[in-house]
């Protein structure tokens, strides 16, 4: 039976093209895509990524952002699970969100608490969870309006990011250490930083489901 692993994340996950009016990147080019190319057939990738996503918290203007109010359901949905790929954390960066760094980089961590819970693994038990921490920020300027604070927070998160996996318990995957976002709008990936995402959680995964 292949391994199949949950992709949940925000329009990094769902392929938002940098600078776009929302225009997505083809499937085999979304780094779920390039997972699943990777691993091959004894996987099985599901991609769960929602444009606006955060990580605890309810968006003002828009519904079903909140990540953590859809994570149980969808773990239910697609049970059994062997691996949940958490990717989230740059919406909270803007600043209709007050979360200071460490809040932000805990909100994540407690989604991959939710995970470690829950019963959507094999035979009921928990599935393997792997936190990301973001790419680096590329140039935001052209979103002034809405992340004009996001790269004095994100200066502290992978420090952040370290701390609240720890505490939960959870192997991190330093995404900053990877790839950077793309500066048309500094918040999402190009092609080649989908690639390099998918690579780095390829390995990670290998690894993970081979203990």
């Amino acid at each position: 039976m292949p391994k199949t692993i949950l992709c949940y994340g925000d329009s990094n996950t769902w392929g938002f093209v940098p600078g776009s009016d929302g225009e997505r990147f083809a499937w085999e080019l979304r780094w779920p895509g390039v997972l699943q190319s990777e691993l091959g057939s004894e996987y099985r990738v599901i991609e769960e990524g929602l444009s606006g996503r955060t990580t605890v918290l309810d968006n003002p203007l828009e519904p079903y952002k909140n990540g953590r109010e859809y994570l149980a359901p969808c773990l239910q949905s697609h049970q059994p699970l062997d691996l949940v790929v958490i990717f989230l954390g740059t919406n909270d960066l803007g600043d209709r969100y007050p979360l200071p760094p460490l809040d932000i980089a805990r909100g994540a961590a407690s989604l991959a608490q939710i995970v470690l819970k829950s019963e959507s693994g094999l035979g009921y038990g928990a599935p393997a969870v792997l936190l990301c921490s973001l790419p680096r920020l590329g140039d935001t300027s052209t979103l002034a309006d809405t992340f004009s604070g996001a790269s004095a927070k994100a200066a502290d998160l992978l420090r952040c990011f370290r701390i609240a996996a720890e505490e939960v318990g959870v192997p991190l995957l330093d995404l900053d250490q990877v790839t950077a976002y793309d500066d048309a709008d500094g918040v999402h990936l190009n092609a080649e930083g989908h690639r390099a995402v998918a690579l780095a959680i390829a390995q990670a995964a290998r690894e993970i489901l081979a203990l």
